[in-house]
């Protein structure tokens, strides 16, 4: 049921979940982090079109968030993974409607 919280962007929950996870990559972020934690260099060979740069920041803002978690290894040699948290699981169902539905609807609405 709809009520009167979306009057503005930050009162709608709708407009604050998309805020996370808007951009062109932190879908693509997210999809591959769904299964299992990622080493950076990997999740740049899954998006090869993505910069260093645009990942890192991608990133970032994620971790900000509270939706990605960074885990620093220090065996040798040391790396960095990154893994969904809690929250960022919570994210997995809707990313599946969205699949699903951009699936369904692959040029409908594209600019």
């Amino acid at each position: 049921m709809l009520d009167d919280t979306c009057k503005t962007p930050d009162n709608c929950p709708v407009s604050r979940t998309l805020s996370i996870i808007n951009g062109r990559w932190k879908g693509m972020i997210l999809y591959h982090l769904q299964e299992e934690p990622r080493r950076f260099g990997a999740l740049r060979r899954l998006l090869p079109d993505i910069t260093q740069r645009m990942l890192t920041q991608s990133l970032r803002e994620l971790e900000a968030d509270g939706i990605v978690i960074r885990t620093i290894h220090a065996p040798m040699p040391p790396h960095v993974d990154y893994r969904l948290t809690d929250l960022g699981r919570t994210l997995i169902p809707l990313l599946d409607a969205m699949a699903e539905w951009g699936t369904a609807h692959p040029a409908e609405g594209a600019a």
